[in-house]
């Protein structure tokens, strides 16, 4: 029995519902089987078969084999041709219950129908059918299976074009997908046929279908397009149907994610084909003509996108979508399944040749002319996208070489090279190197060569790269004067370079923009001046050409930015902005701006017609003083409004910048007096015309900028939806030129505010300014900002976010905008700090990371008052934005500093740590270290560390922010503690101490008593014990006081000029937050005084204090200006304070018990010495520091062994080291004397010591010699005495003591070195002569002297000793000059005052020392070139009348006249020559 005789055995029938469950391929042959009964002839039928007509027919006709073989193919070629298969198979019956319904198979939808369908019956079905038609069976099922996808395809409804199938018509191909598949695997499928099938009724195809085929493995996307034989018509099928699936995947449906999948496997097929090294040649065709067509299908799919971008399409178009998909799949992870990498590199290469060279119809003169309207910010949005996703693939080597071989090799499209130059300048971090190389490498091409191709492209691509501003790329006069402005230069090489540059220049001439223009007539290149003429020429040139477009050089701003290209800004327009930045200037200089001193002489047509009407604009005169505030303080005009547009504001009672800058310009006779009349007249007569429409005017003013606001506004808003979507994030940096320039129009600012040209930005603490126009639109960018950052970390942490924050705050960072934008932020942090939000304390936060992550671009900030003038960097302008002194201001403080080092954290976690330190100032993080040591008394324990995979920047990203919470997380942060360890970054002990110091205790958030143990626990157990590698101490109390007392000195220096009180006093409290420092200072010098002695023999010497007062002391300027004297004596009044804050045994140090020695007084006798000396008061210190150091002598004598003559070693020392102890003593006794016996008395029931005694005896001779009474013996010393009685008369206020000289005996020459008046010294040394006593001795007094003169020169100020020749000089006319003449001395004397005092004039120092001689006791006579007059015509009238034996030394004097005065040299030689030879000199005899 064969396969096919099995009848089925009778048996008991089936129901209903067994025959439902029947199979629905054995119901359709049963069917047939039925029909093949009907029509049998045996059973009365009358329909024969079509079998039986073809049997009847061979019957008739008899054929040999080869015919019947002819025939049989004649017949399959017509049956393949012509026939319809479905329709044959309907008609063909075969064996009973094998005759196969095709519609009923596809149509079926029945549950079960796959699982129960026998794959091997199907095949047999088809097999047997072939049979019977005598065609191969792999070639009818591929017919049948084709045949049934044109249909599925056909059925839906809806009209063409479409490429997507219907869920209905998916699951129909479902079906007949898995019917092929069987036959495939039984090997009854012929691809070859199917696809030709397909081709047949390419029009009715659906790419879905086509793909689905790909999908299910049935026939390859590659297999079917390589079986067509005509390439173009497969080329625009695919290419059409492509389109439209670009439109479908855009559009909103439910099959988009089909959509994207099917265009995703397209392309990697058509890349991979197209753009693989080494071709597949396993298909069917030549592997070339499948790459060539691969090729043609995307070029032509990029073309038609260029070509509609070219055409202006609209967003939201149709046409858009299909070019934003399209342009969408050149993102790197389309090609992630291609297994070389090289295909899609080769792919993107191509594209990018593609888009320059596409439709090449502008010439080289159009670009230079229109390449300012293709710069990024003005690149369609799809196609600078396009750029960017090419450049991720691309390294910026390849992309600026493919570039250059590009423009060598072919005609380009000069619109896409630029614009291309444009987004690689803006996108690539490192595009200023490159472009600047390859600008350098074209240029030297050039000039080598001659080439004006590559000169061409080189200014081409330097302007453009110029367009995006100087953080991108240098601006085109800074490029052309650095190119061209020097002998370095590319032209400097030879006559013929010069010659091929100014031809070229004059070839763009006609063609240039103004701007150019005036680059190249401003700043020209650098010509020897033998080839001067080819300078000249140029210039008239292009001063021509500027004048045919009505464009003046001599009319161009003062601070006109020649950098941009854009339109010329009418003088008017411009003049208002120079008055605003001419004002500016000035308000900080106090003078006069260069600018505008060179137009009042070089460009003096614009000054006159324009600058000086700007700023003599009328304003009303005010009997009141004009409030701050409204507008700019300067100027009533706003940037870039004409004044004639404003209302005239009022003239303020006292003068204002504006109004000074005006004044300094009239003194200096730069303001015409008929134009200042007329201006004068205006402002008086103006404020009696009060318009009626003035306050309508005044709505109207700001009016006209509302619109750009506006603009601006909805930027600003898109932009938000581009930094939440990841998907949008590719177009962040063209919405962000969108911002750029809006934020342009919006503050009228065209642009010219991009380059900040190494200028210093100017702020005011104290009262930060900026115009109200500014400030809203500031505040509006401020917003953006902070709403941006909370939405952006409400999707994702700042590390996934994008760099939309670093171009946003880069677009903030320019030149005219920083000003404005940094004056805001010091209000708001610096004076509204407490009412900010959460989220606006994050958002300036990281406003300030980013500001320090641009920080190389920045210029430097000059702080004005109450802070240093020096400049400081942006991120260290935060430190002074936030103080730590009251409760609010520490909060916000923290809250701030937090945010930042949050944010820092998370943003730069991927990158090294430098990236976080270059981003923050030190001060921030120092800053929190203090607020959390000081807040958070769990801090102060061992840190537990937190979970690694906690964020820190999370807490701040919560609806309300809990920054105790936040701070802790981020204090218990590992990587925090690791970025600590960065040298610089560790709050030191000095740190502290300076924070610490700022503290107001008054407002403070701890308690006295919170606030001591705080600073027990972080002097004691933190600092103190911690290494000095890390700002410790190293357990050395000592360095920890010496620490303390630097810092606090400086604290108390700086707080005069920080904005502190006027009366800050450091002991008393005036300066904030001493008090309890300087407690701590006590308590910590109590400790060393109460410690054990140290090591060795010898006891201590000196005080730590000392020392730190003389380092200090040594590092300020030595001079005798005011200047440095007041400081000087500032910083001796610091140290003289903190001696009077702590115990006098600093100052006396005390004597060991077992040794009999003078206590150690080195160190203070130094200070008094060499520092309070020079500003002692008539030869005596204050009561303060006189009484302290006594007071120690005596608590150190008395823990002696022999307590008076411990006393009477260092009074006794006193005498010779340091007199002005004693001097100040008997100047203070009266108030001293009391205290010093009770002291005395206390512990001891001897009399005073000796010496102590002696300073008693003093006063009570001073005492007795101004009494009526016979003065007594003069007790030793003299000089002693005699200070006594100098300040007893000085106290008694007698204008003559002649009677009190008379009274003395002998002693006149100690008194005269105390008195120091010139009348009183003239009657003392008029007394001295009398008792033929010298006092020439006084005037040559040295330090090596011993014995009076040593302690007269300890007792007197160093600018009281450098005044003695101009004492001596005042004095000679008190006296008789033939008895002066006489003495010995004189003549040596007399040169060497006249010596030192010419020394004083040579040396710049006389008006100084003038200013002390007529501010003291001494009146000079005349002026000192009057006096040195007088004096040098008093030597030379002397030198001929002195004696011989006065010219003994005179070989010293004539070396110490030679650099002075060669005449008094010349005298004086002349006379030693006539002692040596006098006959030379006699007159001769005659007779």
């Amino acid at each position: 029995m064969g396969a096919r005789a099995c009848p089925r055995p009778m048996g008991r029938k089936r129901g209903p519902e067994a025959e439902r469950r029947r199979p629905w391929l054995v119901r359709d042959m049963s069917a047939s089987q039925a029909r093949g009964a009907a029509s049998d002839p045996g059973h009365g039928g009358c329909r024969r078969a079509w079998v039986e007509l073809l049997a009847g027919r061979v019957k008739r006709q008899k054929l040999g084999p080869e015919g019947e073989q002819k025939v049989r193919e004649s017949a399959l070629r017509l049956l393949r041709g012509h026939l319809n298969l479905g329709d044959l198979v309907l008609e063909v019956e075969g064996p009973p219950g094998k005759q196969l319904c095709l519609n009923r198979l596809i149509d079926y939808d029945g549950p079960g129908a796959h699982i129960d369908l026998s794959s091997s019956l199907i095949g047999s079905a088809l097999r047997d059918q072939a049979a019977q038609l005598g065609v191969p069976a792999a070639v009818l099922c591929s017919q049948v299976v084709a045949s049934g996808l044109v249909r599925v395809c056909e059925a839906d409804a809806v009209p063409p074009p479409k490429v997507l199938l219907t869920p209905d018509q998916r699951k129909k191909l479902s079906s007949l997908f898995e019917v092929a598949q069987n036959l495939l695997a039984q090997s009854m499928f012929s691809r070859l046929s199917f696809c030709q099938e397909l081709w047949k009724v390419q029009n009715s195809l659906l790419l879905e279908a086509v793909w689905r085929l790909h999908v299910q493995n049935i026939v390859s996307l590659q297999e079917l397009l390589e079986s067509h034989a005509d390439s173009q018509a497969v080329v625009a099928w695919l290419s059409r149907d492509l389109r439209l699936l670009c439109e479908q995947t855009e559009a909103p449906c439910q099959h988009a994610d089909v959509a994207r999948a099917m265009l995703a496997d397209f392309v990697q097929m058509l890349v991979s084909r197209g753009f693989q090294k080494n071709a597949d040649v396993r298909g069917t065709v030549d592997p070339e003509r499948m790459s060539q067509v691969a090729v043609a299908v995307l070029e032509r799919m990029l073309a038609s996108a260029l070509e509609a971008l070219a055409a202006g399409i609209q967003e939201g178009s149709a046409a858009h979508k299909a070019v934003s998909c399209w342009f969408g799949v050149f993102s790197g992870h389309m090609y992630g399944s291609i297994i070389s990498t090289e295909s899609p590199k080769r792919f993107f290469c191509h594209t990018l040749t593609q888009i320059l060279t596409h439709k090449p119809v502008l010439k080289v003169s159009d670009a230079v002319q229109m390449q300012r309207e293709w710069s990024f910010a003005r690149t369609p949005p799809l196609l600078s996208g396009l750029y960017r996703r090419l450049f991720v693939v691309l390294s910026p080597e390849e992309l600026v070489g493919h570039l250059h071989e590009a423009l060598e090799t072919q005609e380009v499209n000069w619109q896409h090279v630029l614009s291309c130059v444009s987004t690689l300048v803006i996108c690539l971090p490192d595009a200023q190197q490159l472009v600047d190389g390859w600008v350098s490498r074209l240029l030297t091409h050039a000039f080598e060569s001659c080439d004006l191709d590559s000169m061409v492209l080189a200014f081409l691509v330097a302007r453009q790269a110029a367009l995006e501003g100087p953080a991108a790329f240098p601006s085109y006069a800074a490029w052309f004067q650095a190119t061209f402005g020097s002998a370095r230069g590319f032209h400097g090489s030879s006559k013929k370079a010069l010659v091929f540059l100014f031809k070229f220049l004059s070839d763009l001439v006609p063609f240039e923009a103004p701007r150019y223009l005036q680059v190249h007539i401003l700043h020209p290149p650098l010509v020897p001046s033998k080839y001067r003429s080819l300078l000249t020429d140029y210039v008239a040139l292009a001063r021509t050409r500027l004048a045919d477009l009505k464009v003046s050089v001599e009319n161009m701003g003062l601070y006109e930015d020649l950098s941009s290209a854009g339109d010329v800004t009418e003088p008017r327009c411009q003049a208002a902005q120079d008055v605003e930045k001419a004002i500016m200037v000035f308000e900080h200089t106090g003078k006069i701006p260069a600018a505008v001193l060179e137009a009042s002489i070089f460009r003096r047509s614009y000054y006159l017609s324009h600058f000086l009407p700007a700023l003599l604009t009328p304003r009303v005169v005010s009997t009141r003083r004009r409030e701050r505030g409204a507008g700019s303080a300067e100027s009533g005009v706003p940037a870039g409004v004409s004044p004639k547009s404003c209302l005239p504001s009022q003239l303020p009672r006292i003068p204002d910048s504006r109004a000074a800058l005006i004044e300094s310009l009239r003194r200096a006779d730069k303001i015409p007096p008929s134009l200042y009349s007329t201006y004068r007249q205006a402002c008086s007569t103006v404020g009696e015309k009060k318009p009626e429409d003035a306050a309508s005017q005044r709505e109207v003013e700001p009016s006209c900028k509302e619109e750009p606001l506006g603009l601006l506004t909805t930027a600003l808003r898109e932009l938000r939806a581009s930094v939440t979507d990841p998907t949008q994030r590719d177009a962040l940096l063209a919405q962000m030129a969108v911002i750029s320039e809006q934020l342009r129009s919006a503050l009228g600012l065209g642009e010219d505010d991009s380059d900040f040209e190494g200028a210093p930005v100017q702020l005011s603490v104290r009262s930060p300014k900026l115009q109200p126009w500014e400030q809203r639109v500031v505040d509006l960018l401020l917003t953006s900002f902070c709403q941006n950052l909370m939405a952006a970390s409400s999707v994702a942490p700042p590390d996934r976010q994008g760099p939309w924050a670093a171009h946003f705050v880069r677009t903030l960072c320019r030149r005219r905008l920083l000003p404005a934008l940094l004056s805001r932020l010091c209000q708001l942090l610096h004076h509204q700090g407490p009412s900010l939000s959460a989220s606006h304390v994050v958002g300036l936060a990281a406003l300030a990371v980013h500001l320090g992550e641009s920080r190389s671009a920045l210029p430097e900030v000059h702080v004005g008052p109450p802070t240093p003038a020096r400049g400081l960097p942006v991120p260290e302008l935060f430190d002074i934005l936030l103080p730590c002194r009251t409760q609010e201001s520490s909060a916000l403080c923290l809250k701030f500093c937090t945010a930042a080092i949050s944010y820092s954290l998370c943003k730069f976690s991927s990158q090294s740590r430098d990236m976080s330190y270059s981003c923050l100032s030190p001060g921030l993080i120092k800053k929190f270290q203090f607020m959390v040591f000081r807040w958070f008394s769990e801090a102060r324990d061992p840190p537990s560390w937190e979970d690694p995979a906690s964020s820190p920047w999370r807490p701040l990203c919560l609806p309300s922010v809990d920054w105790q919470r936040a701070a802790l997380c981020l204090w218990k942060q590992r990587t925090l503690r690791e970025l600590l360890k960065q040298e610089g970054l560790h709050l030191t002990y000095r740190d502290w101490l300076q924070l610490e110091l700022e503290i107001q205790p008054e407002v403070d958030s701890l308690s006295d008593t919170e606030r001591q143990d705080f600073h027990q626990w972080a002097i004691h157990q933190h600092f103190l014990p911690a290494p000095s590698a890390t700002g410790g101490c190293d357990g050395d109390l000592e360095v920890a006081c010496a620490t303390l007392v630097d810092v606090l000195m400086d604290f108390c220096q700086s707080s005069r000029s920080y904005g502190h009180s006027e009366n800050s006093d450091l002991v008393l409290g005036g300066c904030t937050g001493n008090r309890d420092i300087f407690s701590r200072l006590q308590e910590m010098a109590a400790g060393l005084e109460q410690g054990p002695a140290r090591l060795g023999h010898a006891a201590p010497r000196g005080h730590f204090l000392f020392g730190v007062f003389c380092r200090r002391l040594q590092a300020l300027a030595r001079g005798w200006d005011v200047a440095s004297r007041l400081q000087r004596q500032q910083e001796l009044l610091m140290c003289k304070r903190i001696l009077l804050g702590l115990p006098p045994s600093v100052l006396v140090g005390s004597p060991r018990l077992e040794q009999l020695a003078a206590p150690d007084c080195d160190d203070f006798f130094h200070l008094v010495n060499s520092e309070l000396r020079n500003f002692s008061h008539d030869g005596a210190l204050t009561h303060d520091i006189t009484a302290h150091f006594f007071r120690g002598l005596l608590n150190a004598c008395l823990r002696s062994r022999d307590p008076s003559l411990a006393a009477d070693l260092t009074l006794t020392a006193c005498q010779t080291q340091c007199p002005l102890l004693l001097t100040s003593a008997l100047l203070w006794w009266p108030h001293l004397e009391p205290e010093l016996h009770r002291r005395w008395r206390r512990c001891s029931q001897s009399p005073l010591p000796a010496e102590l005694r002696r300073l008693q005896e003093a006063r009570h001779f001073a005492g007795s010699v101004l009494s009526p009474l016979a003065a007594p013996p003069t007790p030793g010393p003299a000089w002693l005495c005699a200070a006594a009685l100098h300040f007893m008369i000085r106290q008694a206020g007698k204008e003559s003591i002649r009677r009190e000289l008379g009274q003395l005996d002998g002693q006149g020459e100690e008194a005269a070195g105390s008195l120091k008046p010139l009348d009183v010294c003239a009657e003392v040394l008029g007394c001295l002569q009398r008792k033929r006593i010298s006092w020439l001795p006084l005037f040559q007094l040295t330090e090596t002297d011993a014995g009076l003169g040593r302690t007269l020169l300890r007792l007197a100020p160093d600018h009281q000793v450098r005044l003695l020749p101009v004492a001596f000089y005042s004095l000679l006319s008190y006296f008789d000059e033939d008895a002066l003449l006489q003495e010995d001395a004189f003549l040596h004397v007399a040169v060497n005052m006249y010596l030192k005092l010419v020394g004083l004039f040579v040396a710049g120092e006389t008006g100084a020392v003038w200013t002390l001689a007529h501010s003291g006791d001494l009146q000079a006579q005349g002026d000192p070139v009057s006096l040195i007059t007088n004096a040098r015509l008093f030597l030379l009238q002397s030198i001929p009348r002195c004696p011989k034996r006065s010219f003994s030394d005179v070989a010293e004097l004539l070396g110490a006249s030679a650099d002075c005065d060669p005449e008094v040299r010349a005298a004086l030689l002349s006379r030693q020559q006539a002692m040596l030879d006098p006959d030379l000199y006699q007159e001769p005899r005659l007779f």
